[in-house]
């Protein structure tokens, strides 16, 4: 059975899910964390990703950890791979007889591996990019709406348009989807429970401002600065949207720092509410979360699930 640990940004999963996880270890059982996270996945993004990975290790206890730093940056990794990637993952973890502990804040990750999703992947249409590179990110965005309506499909967030990229990326793949049945993959729903920490919008908004100012002063610039020096084309950079948008536009000198800092901020907090009314959205299509309040201590946090482990078993 696998345990899901889910919330918005800022709210402490990963430090929940390596407490939960030493937790099962003291008492005799293997576990370890699939992170969730679609942009934890690439390697020199850590600071602006938020990847922690010093929290991992609990009193001297190191505990194993999947699906981060897996590609290069400046490359387009997708829902079909993460897919591809959790299965394997998940299959190697149950092969040793441990427990899974699925962690993020990616929504559309975390429901299409609960969920098993179907999909097939969508090769790159040059074409189709040469036509629509001259457009406008209002006109590709009216074009993908038009698209998703043919396709009976929906807007999943408003992060299909963060960018001209994002939005011609997405057109490509509804484009495909219309001119050709899709190949259904068979993906397996993962059973297990599904625990998300509530945060108060005032105390998460005040977390997010208070982490955003400690990374900028713990070096997010300068990864950002390295990321650039060692070839990764800012416009890709910018593609990953939030910290790597905004702090990339101070780097080239399309903001001043004070513009990013608080347009980076607000855009922080609007991706909060995003996670959350995805979150609930998922509620809404069958999927029971036990919600922890996120302001507990560590140790009751852990004793509510595993409480409730103890439940369904």
């Amino acid at each position: 059975m696998m345990i899901t640990i889910l919330g918005p940004t800022a709210c402490g999963k990963t430090a929940l899910a390596v407490g939960l996880a030493e937790n099962l270890v003291r008492n005799g059982m293997d576990a370890e964390i699939i992170s969730a996270d679609s942009r934890q996945v690439y390697r020199g993004m850590d600071i602006g990703t938020g990847k922690d990975l010093e929290e991992y290790t609990v009193n001297g206890k190191s505990i194993p950890y999947h699906l981060i730093d897996i590609c290069e940056p400046g490359e387009k990794y997708n829902l079909f791979r993460y897919q591809q990637d959790f299965q394997k993952a998940y299959q190697e973890i149950t092969e040793r007889h441990a427990t899974p502990i699925l962690c993020g804040g990616t929504g559309l990750y975390i429901e299409s591996v609960i969920k098993g999703y179907r999909l097939s992947p969508v090769a790159q249409n040059a074409e189709l990019r040469t036509r629509l590179e001259s457009l406008t990110l209002s006109e590709l965005k009216d074009m993908l709406i038009e698209l998703k309506r043919r396709n009976g499909s929906h807007m999943h967030n408003t992060t299909d348009v963060d960018t001209a990229q994002r939005a011609i990326r997405a057109i490509e793949i509804e484009t495909y989807n219309l001119e050709h049945p899709t190949q259904l993959r068979e993906m397996p729903a993962i059973s297990g429970s599904v625990f998300g920490i509530d945060v108060d919008r005032t105390v998460r908004r005040e977390r997010i401002t208070s982490r955003l100012r400690h990374r900028l002063d713990n070096g997010m610039v300068d990864e950002i600065r390295r990321l650039i020096t060692s070839g990764v084309n800012p416009d890709d950079l910018i593609y990953y949207g939030l910290e790597y948008k905004y702090v990339t536009e101070y780097v080239v000198g399309k903001l001043t720092f004070d513009e990013m800092f608080s347009q980076l901020e607000i855009a922080i907090h609007q991706f909060a509410k995003r996670q959350m009314t995805w979150f609930r959205g998922m509620e809404r299509r069958g999927t029971h979360i036990h919600w922890i309040d996120g302001e507990l201590p560590m140790p009751e946090k852990i004793a509510i699930i595993t409480d409730n482990l103890a439940e369904t078993l």
